[in-house]
Formats: C-alpha cells, structure tokens, sequence
C-alpha cells in the first residue's frame, strides 16, 4: 500500500512538472506558478485558466507516455532547493569544525558555494530518480477544480491510477 502511495506522489509529481512546463508555454515566461504534488494528484497555486491549466495538464501526460521524459524534471524544482540546502549545510559544518569558527569561516563560504554548484546536477538526478517517475502508466486525470479567492486562486487537479 506504501509503495503504491509513493508511486502515486512520484507519478503526480511528473506530471505536475510537465503540466506547468506546457502551461508557461502556453501563456508566457511572466505567469508566476508554484506547485505540490500528492498521492491523488496535485495543486497549481496562481491565477491561470482553468481551461489552459487542464489542457496543459491532458497534452502533459500524453506527452510524459510518449517518451518525452525531460518534462518530468523541472530546474524549478523543491528538490534542489532541499539537495542545495543540506548540501551547503554539511560543507559549511566540516569547514568550521568545532574551534576556531571565524577565523575558519572563509573557508565556509568556499565550501558552502562549491557544494550549491554540485548540488545542481545532483538535485536533477534526485528528481530523476527518487522524487519523479516519467511513467505514468495507469495515471488519469479525474478533475481539474478552481479554488481560492482574490489574488489566493490556486487548482486542484485530481488522478488516479487504474
């Protein structure tokens, strides 16, 4: 049941990924969009469309089941941020050690800067491999609903997997 879970949150989180890549597309590079995915689906938290955002949403997972895999991987991802920020906090910790933080603290602005421009492949390989799956056999999009109020509007889109 777990697993299945997973899977479901790794599935919508792909899709979620394409959807909002085909949805700037669609409506420029200045739509300011944000999302999160969960086991039945995911939010899209901005003021767009509802007719766009389900589209997007449709032409995303037929394109995600014809092999166009890079569209599950967003640069824009919480997942770099997460692999940046541990990344940076682990280097920045073994440069300071435990004496002498300030005089070592030179040290640990370098190691902090190297490890945030390591951490940029590895945060695409995280997602990859551990938080999206392109494979979205099974996945169908149930609804897409319109929630939220003033400049609070956000969407719900809702799958489920059979």
């Amino acid at each position: 049941m777990r697993a299945n879970m997973i899977e479901s949150v790794r599935q919508n989180h792909s899709l979620e990924h394409a959807t909002i890549a085909l949805l700037v597309q669609k409506l420029g590079g200045h739509v300011r969009l944000a999302g999160r995915s969960t086991a039945n689906g995911f939010y899209v938290y901005g003021d767009v469309p509802t007719d766009k955002l389900e589209e997007s949403a449709h032409e995303a997972l037929e394109r995600l089941r014809s092999g166009q895999s890079d569209l599950a991987i967003s640069a824009f991802c919480g997942t770099n941020l997460v692999v940046s920020g541990l990344m940076a906090a682990t280097a920045s910790m073994v440069a300071l050690g435990g004496r002498n933080r300030w005089q070592r603290l030179p040290n640990a602005v370098l190691a902090a800067v190297s490890a945030l421009v390591l951490a940029q492949p590895l945060g695409r390989l995280a997602q990859k491999y551990i938080t999206t799956t392109p494979d979205t056999t099974g996945l169908r999009i149930v609804k897409v609903s319109r929630n939220g109020f003033g400049p609070f509007k956000s969407h719900k889109v809702e799958t489920a997997r059979g």
